[in-house]
């Protein structure tokens, strides 16, 4: 029976109803003797044990509750006056079941205002008086609407020295619910749970802070040293700092102003533990509401918005929308926006053309007469207020819309002339002949102005067109096909004009325009022209110089012109033919041959050329073709005209035919005969006819000697009368191998090579080779003489004289500054190891130690230049040291590019005595003298 013992509390309270004690001790009265055995007691409360089921102890509940306002006045104490957006009081509605929607309302709604959760705001900013004091608070049921009310009571709080006021606040106190503990060995029924109704906090408070909010408190701080904590956001999780608890007295601290629009609310745990950090009582939840304030204004998405409207459109017709947003509360009235134009410009042709939806913010037409013609463009300065639109306690903001009139085709083009004018000459194509304008009021360059033209009369065979010209809108009419003068000199047309679009339901203009274009051909000089073109005759071959073809005239299309036509050859490829100027007869000069090269297909062309004499000269071509017969003039010859057989009649055979320029019938079929002279074409060759256009050539002997041979053949066509030729057949006979083919060396000699050819050509190349030789030989005797002939100094000078001119022809300016006083005391030569290093040549002698040889003799100052040059042989051949060019040891360097050999051969002991000087007639003139001294000359 413990178990189902429950334990219910009954706590008096200030708050509590009368009806609610009522029950409370009544039921209290009943159970009482129930209870006296087993009484007990606390500080602040009789405890009674009931004992029920818990669908009795449920049903008790339900019959307590009532739903309505709980109480019958609520009262605030305000410390000042009433500013706007100030939450005043909550009113708690009971609403038992939990279904009923409720709306309040305020019997002063100027001034008040009620939430869904019942928070009271100040509407407005008011000193606080005695008729605001009191009003009335009113809760209806949507459904059933039923209503309720209350009423609200405000004061303003007495002023209080500053120790008074601190002692006079009263701060909410929050009570952790007891935990269950085991009392006499039974479970104790710990106090029921209830939710902590929520902490509501203005935002952008003034303070001062910290600000004091609640007191958390647990009932067992009596006994134990308790220390109390918050966490969540806003207390030890970011943002952190803004809430702080007291640890010792639980009082809960706002540090800083709130922002709603940041964060709207704050969820918090409170902890109680001892001073050893265990946990004493369960955390309850606080949860703590920012108050939204009036403190944004709104703000439009865009601050310029664009939209369009057809012209013409009618009032109602849907135009654009505007869009602003608030970050207050949307669900409050600081959140709810309302819209409305402040002004419109242009005013024309109504200051009130648009309107717009204060809720949606969606623009509309309201007026009549929109024509882009006349305005084009309209602005609207939009206005978007909080607080339902209040003007006096709600924040603005604006923006602009700029509403552009868009173009419908309520304007037809019209032509500015009734008829337009032009001319065009005639045979002229694509040539404007007039430029026609018209004028359309709606906007350029759209479907709504675009012109579209065309010929509504005057022009049945479509001789003429209009193409559009897109930036001017101009119709330009062109000619389509060449108009004749001589048969139509003017032309009168009906032309329409209308947009790309169809004009808009209403308008009463007709949808187009018509005028008409007056068109004047101008008549100007034509070509003459041939008819027929080309003109074709048949004649046969073979016609004489002078024999009169045709006559080939030219025609002149101008009627209206008295002018002459004169006739001149253009192309004559074969040059047979000749056009009288004046009538244009046409006349052979040479003979019409069909075989001729420049007859194609049995015709040949000649173009004849026809000129006026118009201003200006107009000319034209015309062709005459002659087709041209054959006649029997051209003889048959044989095909091919060589041919190759055995020495023996078998097994080969020649197979031949005719080739004749001319066609049938005076071709073949052909006859084949041999002549009967010279007698040995007959004994010696046989010629069968195969079929008309075949014959067959075959050796009649038994053995023909290899050769080559022309046998004569007679070939007759059948021409009328016939036509009959004796042409040669080159036959080659040769020796055959055992397939019947010629050899290689036949065939070189058939191919027209005999024994005697091959000879010819041998000696006449043995004789070109003997003419070239004596043409060699001839030409370097000829050098000879020449070189011979050219003495350019006197024999009698003086021969050392010659040799210092020598030096001009040795090394030019390579051979400069040398001493050639040395050639007549080489013994005073300086030697090598003195001279300067920076004046050596590369091509002399290095300097290095080197063996002895036999010192070269010293004649003192030799009279005769022979026995110097002796002497400096006989030293030089004797030096094992010498290099090879002797002249740099004893004549020193004398240039390079000398046409003279080396001396170092003149009379050397190696010669083997006697020498031929005439050689150094070869060197030049230059070398005349020594040539006479050694060669036996006078001296």
């Amino acid at each position: 029976m413990v178990s189902e013992i429950l334990t219910a509390s009954f706590c008096r309270s200030e708050k509590s109803s009368l009806n609610i004690r009522l029950v409370w001790v009544f039921m209290a009265f009943v159970f009482a003797k129930l209870l006296m055995h087993n009484p007990g007691g606390s500080n602040h409360c009789t405890h009674f044990f009931l004992v029920l089921q818990a669908s009795v102890e449920a049903s008790g509940e339900i019959a307590l509750c009532k739903t309505g306002f709980p109480e019958d006045v609520y009262s605030a104490v305000l410390s000042q006056d009433v500013h706007e957006g100030q939450p005043l009081l909550n009113v708690k509605f009971s609403n038992c079941n939990g279904k009923r929607k409720v709306q309040y309302e305020s019997s002063e709604p100027a001034d008040f205002k009620v939430d869904e959760d019942g928070m009271v705001y100040a509407v407005r900013s008011f000193p606080l008086s005695s008729e605001h004091a009191k009003f009335l608070i009113y809760a209806q049921d949507k459904e059933t609407q039923e209503k309720w009310q209350v009423a609200v009571k405000l004061s303003l709080k007495p002023t209080l020295p500053e120790d008074a006021v601190k002692e006079s606040q009263e701060i909410e106190e929050i009570v952790f619910p007891r935990q269950a503990t085991k009392h006499n060995g039974h479970l104790q029924r710990q106090k029921r749970d209830w939710v902590i109704p929520p902490i509501n906090l203005p935002e952008n408070s003034r303070g001062p802070f910290p600000q004091e909010l609640v007191r958390i408190r647990s009932d067992r701080d009596k006994n134990l040293s308790l220390r109390y904590s918050v966490t969540g956001p806003g207390a030890d999780q970011p943002p952190t700092g803004i809430f702080i608890i007291n640890p010792i007295s639980g009082q809960l601290s706002v540090t800083k102003p709130l922002d709603r629009e940041l964060i709207a609310r704050f969820h918090l745990r409170a902890h109680a533990v001892d001073i050893n950090g265990n946990q004493v009582e369960n955390p309850i939840d606080i949860v703590i509401n920012v108050i939204d304030m009036n403190d944004n204004r709104p703000e439009f998405l865009h601050q310029v918005w664009n939209g369009t409207v057809p012209e013409g459109s009618k009032p109602g017709t849907y135009v654009m929308t505007v869009t602003a947003i608030d970050a207050d509360d949307p669900n409050a009235l600081n959140g709810m926006l309302r819209y409305r134009i402040l002004s419109q410009a242009p005013s024309t042709p109504s200051p009130n053309m648009f309107t717009i939806n204060n809720e949606t913010g969606d623009i509309i037409t309201v007026a009549a007469g929109l024509d882009r013609e006349k305005v084009q463009q309209y602005t609207l300065i939009i206005q978007a207020t909080d607080m339902e639109g209040n003007p006096t306690y709600g924040l603005s903001n604006t923006a602009t819309a700029v509403i552009t009139v868009t173009d419908v085709n309520d304007n037809p083009p019209e032509f500015t002339a009734m008829t337009f004018y032009g001319e065009v000459p005639e045979n002229r194509v694509d040539v404007i002949v007039a430029n026609l304008t018209v004028t359309d009021k709606d906007q350029p360059h759209t479907p709504a102005w675009n012109a579209m033209y065309r010929i509504s009369g005057g022009d049945p065979t479509g001789r003429f067109a209009i193409q559009t010209d897109p930036n001017s809108n101009d119709g330009l009419v062109t000619v389509a096909k060449p108009i004749d003068f001589e048969t139509n000199r003017m032309f009168v047309l009906t032309v329409a004009a209308e947009n790309q679009v169809p004009l808009a339901k209403g308008i009463q203009h007709p949808p187009q325009s018509t005028a008409t274009v007056s068109v004047t051909v101008i008549d100007v000089n034509e070509n003459p022209y041939f008819a027929p073109n080309p003109k074709i005759i048949r004649q046969e071959e073979g016609l004489h110089a002078g024999t009169m073809l045709t006559t080939f005239t030219a025609q002149d299309p101008d009627r209206y012109m008295q002018q002459n036509i004169r006739y001149t050859k253009l192309s004559d490829p074969a040059n047979w033919l000749k056009i009288d100027p004046v009538n244009g007869q046409i006349t052979t000069i040479a003979v019409l041959d069909r075989e001729s090269p420049n007859v194609k297909n049995n015709i040949y062309n000649a173009t004849f050329l026809a000129s006026d004499n118009g201003i200006p000269p107009m000319s034209g071509t015309g062709t005459l073709q002659i087709y041209l017969l054959d006649i029997n003039d051209n003889a048959p010859q044989v095909l091919p005209q060589e041919a190759e057989t055995c020495e023996t009649p078998d097994p080969n055979s020649i197979n031949i035919t005719a080739l004749d320029y001319d066609i049938d019938p005076n071709a073949g079929p052909f006859a084949f005969d041999l002549p009967l002279s010279p007698v040995t074409i007959k004994r010696n060759w046989t010629i069968t006819r195969l079929n008309g256009d075949f014959a067959q050539l075959n050796l009649k002997i038994k053995f023909l000697e290899a050769g080559i041979y022309e046998v004569p053949i007679i070939i007759t066509d059948s021409g009328n009368p016939p036509k009959s030729n004796i042409s040669i057949l080159r036959v080659k006979v040769c020796q055959c191998d055992s397939n019947g083919d010629c050899t290689d060396v036949d065939r070189i000699v058939g191919a027209g090579l005999g024994t005697g050819a091959i000879i010819a050509i041998l000696l006449c190349i043995i004789i070109l080779l003997i003419l070239v030789l004596m043409f060699v030989v001839w030409m370097k005797r000829r050098d000879k003489e020449r070189q011979a002939k050219q003495l350019l100094i006197d024999p009698e000078d003086d021969v050392r004289d010659n040799i210092l001119k020598y030096d001009e022809e040795g090394g030019g300016e390579e051979d400069q500054d040398y001493d050639l006083s040395q050639l007549q005391q080489p013994d005073t030569v300086e030697p090598d190891a003195i001279k300067p290093v920076g004046i050596r040549r590369l091509d002399e002698r290095p300097i290095h130690a080197e063996p002895q040889y036999p010192v070269r003799s010293a004649a003192p100052h030799p009279g005769d230049i022979g026995d110097f040059i002796n002497e400096g042989l006989k030293a030089a051949d004797n030096d094992p040291t010498a290099p090879p060019y002797d002249s740099l040891l004893v004549f020193d360097y004398e240039g390079s590019g000398s046409t003279a050999g080396s001396l170092s051969s003149l009379n050397s002991s190696s010669s083997g005595g006697e020498q031929d000087y005439d050689y150094l007639n070869d060197w030049g003139p230059r070398f005349k003298k020594l040539a006479d001294m050694y060669g036996g000359g006078d001296d």
